[in-house]
């Protein structure tokens, strides 16, 4: 009686055992193959050596050493890493395009971002030696005959989705959305030399740039008595030169005229690094550190682009008119100058614009 009563419950359970569905893997897209160079540069906003470029810079850093349940193969991961940099979606967008899924996206998206922010000290510098000083001093004189000036600096809004938190409200602008306020400087050749991605979105630039490391490398004259130029929200001094609010003499309105031209390089180059990867204007929904990893990615991104002359993104893809408004806001908090402060400022008009 007990071996029937055994067996019938054996046989109940083999009955409710569930049997699982084999997994299938689809073949994977080869996109180099299957995509001309312009459809390429569309769908990842690099072109195909470029892409080959920083793949050979970081395959070892993201390879996988196993081939358990198909793994990504380096190539594909940067690829899935362009494609979300280049769309500003969610995750599962970018998952659907390719093939994987959206767990999968979040890590290698985090992972790539990663590599490539480690490149930054590579292709995010400032010049060093006399000889690329003045190359730098030169390409800036062209524009607007502005002298000796070394970078043009600003700060932008990169939206993110709200962090959680007690602190969350820091990450509040002032134009009411959550974000991080990124600090860059720039050459005339729209390439980002100096990045600075730490801060909340309600930070003032003025403040994020008395905090920085730039700003200690010219107080102890590194980049030998050159200029960087700032809009009306920084102070002006010995190195930082900012526009004239109230210019009265032809040679003052001559400096304000050369210094807006000359360091509307800063906000032409917001606008083409945020149309080549419109992930910085459309918002991040990720972690807050792979946020900032993902910032410096797209500015490594955005100088080998500049270097290899890949053809900037076209303004009506993804247009940004952030940049002039907050210039004109950043206007309004000017602080009121010294005349010590401003000696170095009136020096350059007087010697330089006034000859003219």
């Amino acid at each position: 009686m007990e071996h029937i009563i055994g067996l019938s419950i054996i046989s109940n359970l083999d009955s409710m055992r569930v049997i699982r569905k084999p997994r299938t893997y689809g073949a994977k897209a080869n996109f180099f193959e299957e995509y001309d160079e312009y459809t390429f540069v569309k769908r990842f906003r690099l072109s195909k050596k470029s892409a080959l470029y920083i793949f050979e810079k970081i395959q070892r850093k993201i390879r996988n050493y196993t081939q358990r349940n198909h793994a990504l193969s380096p190539l594909e991961m940067l690829l899935l890493a362009l494609r979300f940099y280049a769309s500003g979606s969610f995750l599962i967008t970018v998952a659907d395009f390719c093939g994987v899924s959206t767990s999968t996206a979040s890590r290698v998206v985090k992972r790539v971002s990663y590599a490539i922010a480690e490149l930054s000290r590579e292709y995010i510098k400032m010049p060093k030696s006399s000889a690329e000083l003045e190359i730098v001093n030169r390409s800036f004189h062209r524009i607007a005959n502005f002298p000796k000036v070394v970078g043009c600096i600003d700060c932008t809004h990169v939206k993110i989705q709200s962090p959680g938190g007690v602190n969350a409200e820091i990450f509040r602008n002032r134009e009411g959305y959550f974000s991080y306020n990124v600090q860059a400087v720039c050459n005339a050749n729209l390439e980002i030399t100096d990045l600075v991605c730490r801060w909340p979105g309600s930070a003032h630039d003025a403040n994020i740039f008395n905090n920085s490391r730039i700003k200690h490398r010219f107080e102890l004259n590194q980049f030998k008595d050159c200029f960087i130029l700032g809009d009306s929200g920084y102070g002006v001094s010995r190195y930082m030169m900012t526009p004239l609010l109230h210019p009265n003499t032809a040679a003052e309105r001559l400096y304000n005229e050369s210094q807006i031209r000359t360091r509307n390089c800063v906000e032409r180059c917001f606008g083409v690094w945020k149309r080549r990867f419109p992930v910085l204007s459309a918002g991040l929904r990720v972690s807050q550190n792979t946020v900032m990893a993902v910032i410096v990615a797209c500015g490594v991104l955005h100088n080998i682009a500049r270097q290899n002359r890949d053809a900037d993104p076209s303004e009506e893809e993804n247009f940004t008119a952030e940049e002039s408004t907050e210039n004109a806001m950043e206007a309004d908090e000017s602080t009121t100058e010294t005349p010590g402060v401003s000696f170095m400022r009136s020096s350059l008009i007087r010697d330089y614009f006034a000859r003219l």
